[in-house]
């Protein structure tokens, strides 16, 4: 059985392929099961359900939401998680996740302000409410820093989106919609779901490597902060080596937590299927 439920779409997120090519490509792949998991967005849902019906595959509701993580003895960092089983109809998540879209929005404009002044410095054309409306122009999901980093490369200023977020938008950054663990867990409560904790030691993400990359230390934080909040873990991603894996597999059973995994493909290249995850995974669902 091929899974994989950590998938991002062109159409309601940061993915390269539209929510219909996604499907396309994953029927093509022999994928049994998916979950389409788009950054604090779940308008895809629907469409995605028509789709797995119509090549036959296997659905579950997916969403990745960004949280604000508090840990003592440090200055907060962003955390993802992974909800679920949820109804998409669910009106307190819908609204909630219009809230954090605004808000990104109104971030967006804010980075803008931020970069116009490191433009003066450099005697660099200002960005406009044109500039603006291009970037906005060229979003098919969820507005980000990814899209205004492709912008900076349309316009000349830098050369890659690695340039772009190490030259502008890490100092440039503002920070996202305070979300924290405790409402996105009740978010995706009630709307009859489950919440994961995703990729928790991915080295190129948003990760508990940002506070410790040792594996003890790591699960010691989730085992103190974020038990009461969170259902299972994603001991499969297609960064983890392993020694992660392996790691996670033994803490999730140690605490009855549910266990799951994906490539979290952005199709930048495409990589959906390509983790192997046990069947069990999805029993875990079906019960």
């Amino acid at each position: 059985m091929k899974i994989d439920l950590h998938i991002h779409t062109k159409t309601c997120s940061d993915g390269n392929l539209s929510i219909e090519e996604v499907f396309r490509e994953a029927k093509g792949r022999n994928i049994d099961l998916m979950s389409v998991t788009d950054h604090d967005s779940i308008d895809c849902q629907e469409r995605a359900m028509a789709l797995a019906k119509e090549y036959g595959i296997f659905y579950i509701t997916g969403v990745e939401l960004n949280v604000t993580f508090p840990y003592p003895g440090s200055k907060s960092i962003s955390l993802d998680f992974l909800g679920y089983r949820y109804d998409i109809n669910n009106k307190e998540l819908k609204n909630k996740l219009q809230l954090i879209r605004e808000h990104r929005e109104v971030r967006a404009r804010q980075i803008l302000d931020k970069l116009n002044a490191e433009f003066d410095k450099e005697n660099i054309e200002r960005f406009t409410e044109t500039d603006l409306k291009n970037i906005q122009d060229s979003v098919d999901g969820v507005f980000g820093r990814p899209h205004i980093a492709n912008y900076l490369i349309v316009k000349g200023i830098v050369r890659n989106k690695q340039e772009a977020f190490d030259k502008y938008l890490v100092k440039c950054d503002v920070p996202k919609y305070p979300l924290s663990l405790a409402e996105a867990s009740r978010l995706i409560r009630n709307a009859g779901g489950i919440l994961v904790h995703a990729h928790p030691n991915d080295p190129n993400g948003t990760s508990l490597v940002s506070l410790t990359g040792d594996l003890d230390k790591q699960t010691k934080i989730i085992a103190q902060y974020m038990l009461e909040y969170i259902d299972g873990i994603e001991c499969w991603h297609s960064r983890n080596d392993a020694q992660t894996t392996a790691h996670y597999i033994e803490f999730a059973r140690k605490h009855s937590l549910i266990m799951t995994g994906g490539s979290d493909c952005h199709q930048k290249p495409i990589i959906m299927g390509t983790v192997d995850i046990p069947d069990f995974v999805a029993e875990q669902f079906r019960q």
